[in-house]
């Protein structure tokens, strides 16, 4: 038999309900106290802070590069100026597809492989979200084409920018320099000198030369927008403007004429010229031939056109006016002269026999004359004049290398000038000091006597002597030679004075500044070694010639060029001021294989203190001559 089921006890089962339904309740009261306190937090209590990322996701903030400074001669002819162009830009972290993409674009407009290998390589120095040039200067037709596809080509966009045309071209490379992409090495500079937020917006910066060393007073201040976007990102309105301040304008102590005036009377030959005012330390002239395009690396330039410049022989990228160094040669003897009356060691009057030769004590080893057979009875301007060796090899050893060194500093030797470039070279003078650390060795006596002729450890750059030479002619002020002069306010547009160059005074006996200014003016005059070089001018010249060995010679043996390779021959240097009286341009030039400071630099320095002085241009050129040479 089925037994009967038991009664339901219903107060029970409704009494379990009911607290079901309180635990259910109380569970829906607790996530709704939940939600309202969380809703408080975000809408009270957070209510700025989400207010802002708000604002933020709709904003966004736009930098405006400014306009780069120009830069400008002393008359007011432009060196460096400011263009835009439209460029197509590729932004990689917006492509699926890079190589797709590419090759979807040269269907579209031509792009060469030159613009190809430099995209390449700016890809690889750029990071994911930075946007690289493909191609630069578009044609309107091309900027139509590419606009007209933009809605297939993600991660490609046209945009206009502003490029940098150096007008003067190769000449004033060295001068001017060139900007550049910012790469790698250029952001940790700047983040470190605090200057990164600066450079927003910017893809360039000053590389070389005055483009380099006046970069933060060229670039200006870089600018924002506040952009309103929708929810793609695009720009919808401006909401608010920090409009940028362009860069100052530079101008220069140079004059864009004189500089093509010198570089013209260089010709096929290759070397450095540099022309102060001596009064000011201003560079009037700066040439280091060969220059190259700076054009071609303000977008950066080609893999193989930078091989080419890189790996030549003529090596245009090295400024032979700063980072040249070659022996001074016989350019020495003015200021060996200035040492031997200043330390007492020679008087104006004082004369020797020269043989033609100089033997030390106990040595049968001669120290020859350029003059064979010699010059005769020598006092100090004849030795300059006829540019004497025998008088210098006597004097050298007389002075001894210590304190030839000390007093040769004095003119700046062995030192950076200070001048407003980067990348000066130091030279080097000699000393016994210097040779032990360098070498671990002794001085010997035959290098004191080589020394005395600028020949032997001796190296100098043209710009050094150029610095000593405005020392002779100003009575022994050392200037810290100066490129740029002033420098205008874009807002204001007056120009403002930059701070002076630094001076130092070396104090001289005035009688025998003046027997050493003697020398230097005859060797200008009929027997001296650059009359020829002088001829005919309505002004009065003060130099020194001077030739440098590439290669030695053998005792007993003579200088044949006829038998050397054009690599192989002398340097040629001349050192200059003018006028004489009155002194307002001092010059050095050094022509590289030039063989005779006479026949080659002289005539170079004359046509460039012509112009200056008188403002004749010169003609057609022809360096050498029958002048007593050095």
């Amino acid at each position: 038999m089925r037994r009967p089921a038991p009664l339901k006890n219903l107060d029970r089962e409704l009494a379990r309900f009911h607290g079901r339904l309180k635990a259910g309740a109380g569970f829906v009261a607790l996530l709704a106290t939940v939600l309202l306190a969380r809703e408080f937090y975000l809408q009270i209590t957070q209510h700025a802070f989400y207010t802002g990322r708000a604002e933020s996701n709709r904003i966004s903030l736009v930098p405006i590069a400014p306009n780069r400074g120009l830069i400008l001669d002393s008359k007011g002819r432009v060196l460096a100026e400011n263009y835009s162009a439209y460029t197509l830009e590729v932004t990689r972290a917006h492509i699926h597809n890079l190589e797709a993409t590419l090759t979807e674009v040269g269907k579209l407009i031509e792009i060469t492989p030159g613009q190809l290998r430099r995209f390449r390589r700016l890809l690889a120095e750029s990071h994911e979200f930075e946007t690289v040039p493909l191609k630069s200067k578009l044609t309107d037709e091309e900027v139509a084409i590419l606009a007209a596809n933009r809605y297939r080509l993600p991660g490609i966009e046209v945009k206009a920018r502003l490029f940098r045309n150096y007008q003067a071209g190769p000449g004033m490379a060295h001068v001017v320099g060139f900007i550049g992409r910012i790469n790698d090495r250029d952001l940790k500079q700047l983040r470190e000198s605090g200057r990164e937020k600066n450079y927003q917006g910017g893809a360039h910066i000053g590389k070389t030369g005055l483009e380099q060393s006046y970069e933060t007073l060229l670039h200006g201040r870089t600018g924002f927008d506040q952009m309103e976007t929708d929810s793609g990102g695009r720009a919808v309105r401006v909401l608010s403007r920090i409009a940028p301040v362009p860069g100052k304008d530079l101008r220069l102590y140079l004059d864009r004429e004189l500089q093509e005036v010198a570089e013209h009377a260089f010709g096929d030959y290759l070397g450095g010229l540099v022309a102060l005012d001596p009064n000011t330390g201003g560079v009037l002239a700066l040439v280091s031939k060969p220059g190259f395009d700076p054009n071609l690396f303000v977008d950066g330039i080609d893999p193989v056109t930078w091989k080419s410049l890189n790996e030549s022989p003529d090596r245009p990228m090295v400024n032979r006016v700063l980072r040249g160094i070659y022996p001074p040669g016989s350019t020495i003897k003015p200021f060996m002269a200035m040492a031997g009356l200043e330390l007492g060691l020679r008087k104006p009057e004082d004369a020797i026999v020269d043989p033609g030769y100089f033997t030390l004590p106990r040595s049968r080893h001669q120290y020859r004359d350029w003059k064979k057979g010699g010059h005769g009875v020598v006092n100090l301007s004849k030795s300059i004049a006829q540019s004497c060796d025998v008088y210098y090899y006597r004097l050298a050893v007389d002075m001894g290398i210590d304190r030839m060194h000390d007093y040769l500093a004095q003119f700046g030797l062995g030192e950076k000038s200070g001048i407003d470039l980067d990348g000066e070279s130091a030279g080097l003078l000699p000393s016994r000091e210097w040779k032990q650390r360098r070498f671990k060795q002794v001085w010997y006596p035959g290098e004191t006597v080589i020394a005395g002729i600028g020949q032997g450890y001796h190296l100098t750059t043209p710009l050094q002597l150029a610095v000593a030479t405005a020392m002779i002619a100003n009575g022994g002020q050392r200037i810290e030679p100066r490129l740029a002069q002033a420098a205008r306010d874009p807002l204001t547009r007056t120009w403002q004075t930059l701070p002076a160059p630094a001076r130092t005074r070396l104090a001289i006996d005035p009688q025998n500044l003046a027997a050493v200014r003697e020398g230097m003016v005859a060797v200008t005059h009929p027997g001296g070694t650059a009359s020829r070089a002088a001829a005919g001018a309505v002004y009065t010249i003060a130099g020194k010639t001077g030739t440098a060995q590439v290669v030695g010679i053998k005792q007993g043996a003579r200088y044949d060029a006829a038998s050397l390779a054009r690599k192989h021959r002398d340097h040629a240097l001349f050192i200059a001021y003018a006028p004489a009286e009155n002194p307002t341009i001092a010059i050095a030039v050094m022509v590289e294989n030039g063989e005779h400071g006479a026949t080659t630099a002289a005539p170079i320095a004359r046509a460039v203190m012509d112009f200056y002085l008188t403002g004749k241009r010169p003609g057609a050129m022809t360096l050498g001559g029958n002048d007593a040479t050095d």
